[in-house]
């Protein structure tokens, strides 16, 4: 077989992770493998996300600086996946005509024989909305990569169109995948040395919500966490206003499932929250995570922040800093708002200026580092469980994740990958924590 080289370029949330993983599958019968140079790749693929602006502006840049290396290079195929595709579709083949093939979020199960096409010459755009009865077929395994975390997807979509979010339009409706086709994944995953499985949805806790007789999200961890082979479950991300009470008593009863939880709040002035179309109160937030702490004292919370959306005054800005203050977030993404086309949002007149925006993010972002300044110092003099993922970037050190999710590297050799290990905390540093092995490895694994 003639051996090709794919480039993926993947920004946005873990579905477009989870999905580049799975188009480098599909590829693999037509001769193509992962590169991480560009420059040596027959195939460039861009992997997309619309959520902000910044991200679709730099996308779009990216593209238009390929125009000379298609010209050097004509042989080269270009593509466009995920949400801006999804969004422009046909429009990016006419606005870059050094563009080979587009296609959106329903449309992965095509990449095959889009890039056959494109290899003959011939250009497609496919960015048409399957209904779910099609949509349930369609989620391949990935193979051919020994791992010890992976993702598996457990719904797609998005029904609650928050004012600002564009993804239910470029994501389509919430679909919750079949409960056994789930779990037989998961049983093989870790059949194949997966220790960690990570359930993948854009509101994951609204799994089998609307389904009838579909088993709760609840009942979904319970059976995954039952699995043998599994040591660690992680799912994201979560919607506060779907955080049922059962869902909660997962992190009081299950060891395997690990304590921590992203769980987006956006804002923390309830007139804003309703403008945002969220669907809670800052109490009923705050009250959530009360209940997630009576189940998990030590669960370390993480979340995303809008600053800057239209219309918010100073004293609701500040309001948002008080919820910082009062739920101390072990990690936080922090946004300016950008209007984004086709949202009820776009439409308000009553836009805060650039600078303002910025100044506010500014004070946010300050006041975040504080707060995970003091979680990673905790940690000096501790001993936590570490799931060693892979070689760290430092020789000699391995990398792991602790139950939070926070990054350990420690001293040992590349043997130690897969294990579940001790680590006792030496330093914490802003993203990271320094460690070394207190005993070589845990028996059973």
């Amino acid at each position: 077989m003639n051996h090709k080289k794919l480039y993926i370029d993947t920004v946005g949330c873990q579905m477009n992770v989870n999905d580049s993983e799975r188009i480098v599958t599909m590829l693999q019968p037509l001769g193509y493998t992962q590169t991480s140079r560009r420059h040596e790749a027959a195939l460039i693929l861009f992997n997309t996300c619309t959520v902000r602006a910044g991200a679709e502006e730099c996308l779009l840049q990216n593209i238009a600086n390929l125009k000379n290396l298609k010209r050097k290079k004509p042989g080269t195929l270009i593509g466009v996946a995920g949400c801006v595709a999804q969004q422009m579709g046909a429009e990016l083949l006419q606005k870059f005509p050094w563009v080979d093939l587009v296609f959106g979020t329903h449309n992965l199960h095509l990449v095959p024989e889009m890039v056959k096409d494109a290899e003959a010459g011939r250009r497609r755009a496919e960015t048409d909305f399957l209904d779910s009865s099609e949509r349930l077929d369609l989620f391949p395994p990935i193979e051919g990569r020994k791992r010890v975390s992976a993702f598996v997807t457990v719904m797609q979509g998005c029904d609650n169109f928050c004012s600002y979010c564009i993804v239910p339009y470029v994501r389509g409706r919430e679909i919750s995948r079949r409960f056994a086709e789930i779990l037989q994944e998961v049983q093989d995953l870790a059949d194949q040395g997966v220790r960690e499985v990570v359930l993948l949805g854009q509101n994951v806790n609204s799994y089998g919500l609307k389904g009838e007789e579909q088993p709760s999200f609840a009942e979904l961890v319970r059976a995954v966490a039952a699995v043998s082979g599994i040591d660690r479950v992680r799912f994201v991300t979560s919607h506060p206003k779907d955080m049922s009470d059962d869902l909660i008593a997962c992190f009081a009863d299950l060891t395997k499932l690990c304590g921590s939880l992203h769980l987006p709040a956006q804002a923390g002035n309830n007139r804003i929250l309703k403008a945002m179309n969220r669907g809670y109160s800052r109490e009923h937030y705050l009250e959530t995570i009360y209940k997630l702490r009576q189940a998990r004292p030590e669960i370390k919370i993480t979340g995303d922040m809008i600053v800057g959306f239209p219309g918010e005054t100073e004293a609701e800005f500040e309001e948002t800093l008080s919820l910082m203050e009062e739920v101390r977030y072990f990690d936080l993404f922090s946004f300016v708002y950008s209007p984004r086309p086709g949202t009820k949002a776009a439409e308000l007149s009553d836009e805060l200026a650039k600078e303002v925006k910025l100044a506010r993010l500014d004070r946010l972002q300050k006041l975040q580092a504080v707060h995970s300044r003091i979680h990673n110092e905790a940690y000096v003099g501790s001993t936590q469980q570490v799931l060693v993922e892979g070689l760290a970037k430092r020789h000699g050190q391995v990398s792991g994740r602790c139950d939070s999710g926070r990054i350990v590297n420690l001293a040992g050799s590349p043997a130690l990958i897969g294990k579940l290990v001790d680590v006792k905390i030496l330093e914490g540093y802003a993203n990271s924590l320094l460690g070394e092995l207190t005993e070589p490895m845990r028996s059973g694994h």
